[in-house]
């Protein structure tokens, strides 16, 4: 592998105009085929294998065009204080917006809350539904002014209106500033660590050009292949984060030979068979744990999945290739003012990460206790994890849509946000209208129901749809148990009636998603952590490297999962972070910590244990090849872990809590692995374990091929390096 990559970089680095138009090429190829293919289909949220899915399905089946209506605005009157929506002047404004409202160019049907019975039982609140005859995204400017004027005038008749349903529903910004600000953090710890603005660059550079790719490519399959925009969201968050780390990694190792005397182009392809073998793995690491959220069984989820692996393949190939060809273009550019000038220090001398690594060997129980009790404590409230979808509830009350939430949950129950869509199967009945009302009525008798709505049948009068109300709020956990009370006694119910039934709406699907992915959560960490395990042996040689990278990972993923519930559910601190509402934790969000925490972890595991690994194989005793590694590559993972911190940290700024629990979630998890696990559990564990940390059994060992990833067969070939002063070195390249 070391020998293949070496090869590589060195063939990179001499025909550079070749390799660095090739990939200009492919970026506009690309580019030019994401031009000119079809626009991206909608997203669509399926589950298969949920009630809740099999129900809508049922739903579209014998409802035809009902479970795919267009926009829809809720609009929520509240009288002023004292008086009521039925008083003749508020009566009167309620039913002009409704006229006006009617009357837009794209809707469908505007519902007086009146003649519906739209009003709650102390007459204090109203609503109206409005209906489009498109999505949210096709609403016109034009539809949603004229929507919003009619709102107007019945504010100035003195009653409070607030709106909800995805019509006029705001759009909080992805990070904004805060974004902003955690790029440029990036960038100055890049060019702290290599002060240079050149060597600071080339990442980003690089990174962006794969970035740019990968999302091309995603518009460009998007027709033929169900993508959308959003499918390449986690594949643009990924592609430039490991962009940046791989580079990175290649860049640091190139300055690195280049200040042992080897020639620009020697040190390219050392850096390319070295700390490119350490890519390649890590690479594969992050593929892994992406291509296997296939499993969970979402299919947007399998597709941001993969593509995702595509964009981290994509910045493998870069770091291997690109980067080495920009480097034969300047190829003193990236190393630092004091070497270009002769000044840099030679050899191996002490710096921060191996005085740090000789504490560490030299207290290995002291730091081990301290990061594992710590760790586990900050885990402890993930025993109280509640999964779920946030909805209008959890966002800031400075939105109209909160507002609208609070004004139906007051006036009508907490119920009334989260009603359950009851689906009731008749083609088999003797007389369908008599049994639907025979379930209507039995489901109405449950304890937790508060009413039930009438039935509606469709055309050919076999297949019913009715709502029942809950008493508590939709993200309640006995709101939970009342879904699973009503299915528990769908068998009792249905042979009597002659009928089967099942329950689905919002509520039922978030309940159900979460189940599902709560039950895949163990099989997908059983798989990426399988696969990783073995593919670590590969890489070390050691039984008890990869299986301590593992535990580690999991010791990180649930001290970052505790802490997410300790702000977004149990309301620690969230005020700091600007949550305005506490409640579930996101569905995806431990399978998206477990993903996407997994790859980044063992990218950090790989190229600082590598090193470790490198220093060992090549003489340096147990204790001293901790040091080694670590004043080779600490400097560098502490970079990579404070960039993906920064970028991470920038969606904690966005006005979603969905948004703000992906950031910091990511976050607080890269702080937990790359500074506690990977910086202090990990050497103090192989202090202890001394040679027997690099133990492999002979059979295993003649089984196993060799990966060579600390390029020691690169030290039998490559020639040694010049013993010229540094200033005698910085040539032009030819």
């Amino acid at each position: 592998m070391a020998t293949l990559l070496y090869r590589l970089g060195r063939v990179a680095f001499r025909w550079r105009w070749f390799v660095t138009l090739l990939w200009v090429a492919v970026l506009g190829a690309v580019g030019f085929a994401a031009a000119k293919a079809p626009a991206a289909p909608d997203d669509g949220f399926t589950m298969p294998g949920i009630e809740s899915q099999r129900a809508f399905d049922l739903l579209e089946q014998r409802f035809p065009g009902t479970a795919a209506d267009g926009a829809n605005a809720r609009i929520v009157f509240v009288a002023p204080n004292g008086e009521k929506v039925t008083a003749t002047e508020n009566r009167a404004a309620i039913e002009k917006l409704v006229t006006e409202a009617a009357d837009g160019s794209q809707v469908a049907s505007a519902v007086d809350p009146f003649a519906a019975k739209a009003v709650s039982k102390d007459a204090s609140t109203a609503y109206s539904t409005v209906t489009f005859k498109v999505k949210a995204d096709d609403l016109t400017d034009a539809a949603k002014t004229h929507l919003e004027r009619a709102i107007d005038t019945a504010k100035k008749a003195g009653l409070t209106v607030e709106v909800g349903g995805d019509a006029l529903a705001t759009q909080p910004a992805a990070g904004g500033s805060a974004e902003a600000i955690g790029i440029a953090i990036a960038a100055v710890v890049l060019l702290i660590t290599f002060g240079s603005l050149a060597a600071a660059g080339l990442p980003l550079l690089t990174a962006i050009l794969g970035v740019g790719i990968s999302m091309s490519a995603v518009l460009a399959l998007g027709s033929a292949f169900g993508l959308s925009e959003t499918t390449g969201t986690l594949a643009t968050m990924l592609g430039l984060a490991c962009g940046i780390d791989y580079a990175l990694f290649v860049v640091s190792r190139y300055r690195e030979e280049r200040e042992k005397g080897h020639a620009p182009r020697e040190a390219a392809g050392l850096a390319a068979g070295t700390a490119g073998s350490a890519v390649v793995f890590a690479g594969l690491t992050v593929v892994i744990a992406l291509a296997g959220l296939s499993v969970v069984g979402i299919p947007m989820l399998t597709k941001m999945g993969l593509a995702a692996a595509g964009a981290v393949l994509l910045s493998v190939l870069i770091s291997l290739t690109l980067v080495p060809a920009v480097l034969g273009f300047w190829p003193n550019a990236v190393l630092s003012r004091r070497e270009r000038k002769g000044k840099a220090k030679r050899g191996n001398g002490e710096n921060g990460g191996s005085r740090w690594a000789r504490l560490v060997v030299r207290r290995p129980i002291p730091v081990l206790l301290l990061g594992v009790v710590g760790l586990g404590a900050m885990a402890l409230p993930a025993l109280n994890l509640q999964l779920g979808m946030p909805g209008d509830e959890a966002k800031s009350t400075a939105t109209t849509e909160r507002r609208a939430y609070d004004d139906l949950a007051k006036g009508f129950g907490p119920g009334f946000n989260g009603p359950l869509t009851i689906v009731v199967d008749a083609k088999k009945a003797d007389d369908a209208k008599s049994t639907v009302a025979t379930i209507s009525k039995e489901i109405a008798a449950t304890d937790g129901v508060v009413s039930v709505s009438p039935a509606r049948f469709n055309s050919a009068g076999d297949t019913a749809v009715f709502s029942a109300t809950p008493a508590t709020s939709p993200t309640d956990e006995k709101t939970k148990e009342l879904v699973q009370t009503i299915r528990d006694e769908r068998s009792g119910i249905a042979s009597d009636a002659g009928a089967s039934f099942e329950v689905t709406g919002t509520t039922a699907l978030n309940i159900d998603v979460a189940q599902k992915v709560q039950d895949a959560l163990i099989p997908y960490l059983a798989l990426v952590v399988g696969l990783a395990i073995v593919l670590l042996l590969l890489v070390f040689r050691s039984l008890l490297v990869p299986l301590k990278a593992a535990l580690g990972f999991l010791l990180s993923v649930l001290a970052a999962l505790g802490a997410v519930v300790a702000v977004f559910q149990q309301g620690h601190g969230a005020s700091l972070l600007g949550v305005d509402q506490t409640g579930p934790i996101m569905s995806l969000m431990p399978i998206f910590l477990v993903g996407i925490v997994f790859g980044l972890a063992m990218d950090y595991e790989v190229f600082l244990v590598s090193r470790m690994r490198e220093a060992y194989v090549h003489g340096d005793g147990p204790g001293q090849a901790i040091v080694s590694g670590f004043r080779h590559s600490a400097r560098v993972v502490v970079a990579a872990a404070l960039i993906m911190m920064a970028v991470f940290s920038g969606f904690i700024g966005a006005g979603a809590s969905m948004i703000k629990m992906i950031g910091f979630g990511l976050a607080i998890a890269v702080l937990f692995d790359a500074f506690v696990v990977r910086m202090a559990i990990v050497p103090a564990v192989l202090s202890l374990l001394g040679n027997k940390a690099w133990y492999l059994p002979s059979w295993l060992d003649r089984i196993l091929p060799r990966m060579d990833v600390e390029g020691e067969a690169l030290s039998r070939k490559v020639p040694a390096p010049v013993t010229d002063p540094p200033t005698a070195r910085l040539t032009p390249v030819p």
